[in-house]
């Protein structure tokens, strides 16, 4: 009777022993998962604010080499727009050039670009068609394709961004108020 006991408690703690084992195993599977989920949400160290630093003549052309850094590495995604313009537009007349019509490509963009300008209501015909836009260049006394009578009008600006060949990657509509006084 007693080598029975002896077995049947050798079984028991056998069994007790890989219960412990699992329970252990899960245990550090969980602790290890917690603790990465943790430390992939702790923020990233933000880079340390730089000062603005005298330019001298001694060092003017590292002031310079380092703003052309930071630019280059501003730069907007590819595919993606910044866009710089003003969004109301006023024409002394339907013909006139517009004194304060402004659309800009900056140099932190990636593509060229031209936009097409249509009546919010007709977007099939434009009423303006810009050329097309380099890099940190800018269009400015802008003259309406189709001459409008005086009112206020609701329009929307269709930008096409392009590659080399000028084909279109992708586009950004923004609204734009017409107004012509005469």
């Amino acid at each position: 009777m007693s080598t029975v006991n002896q077995t049947q408690k050798e079984k028991k703690g056998g069994r007790k022993a890989v219960g412990i084992m699992i329970l252990a195993a899960i245990f550090l599977v969980m602790a290890g998962t917690i603790i990465y989920l943790w430390m992939s949400r702790q923020p990233e160290e933000k880079e340390k604010e730089r000062r603005n630093v005298v330019v001298t003549p001694d060092n003017v052309q590292d002031v310079i080499a380092e703003m052309e850094q930071r630019a280059t590495e501003e730069r907007v995604e590819s595919g993606y727009y910044t866009v710089n313009m003003n969004y109301e537009w006023h024409f002394a007349t339907g013909d006139a050039v517009s004194e304060d019509a402004y659309v800009e490509n900056l140099e932190t963009n990636t593509n060229a670009v031209y936009l097409d300008l249509f009546l919010l209501e007709d977007e099939e015909n434009a009423i303006y068609q810009s050329p097309v836009i380099p890099l940190g260049s800018s269009l400015q006394n802008i003259a309406l394709d189709t001459p409008l009578e005086a009112g206020t009008y609701d329009c929307v600006a269709v930008y096409h961004l392009v590659d080399d060949d000028q084909n279109t990657l992708s586009t950004l509509r923004v609204t734009v108020t017409v107004i012509v006084e005469k």
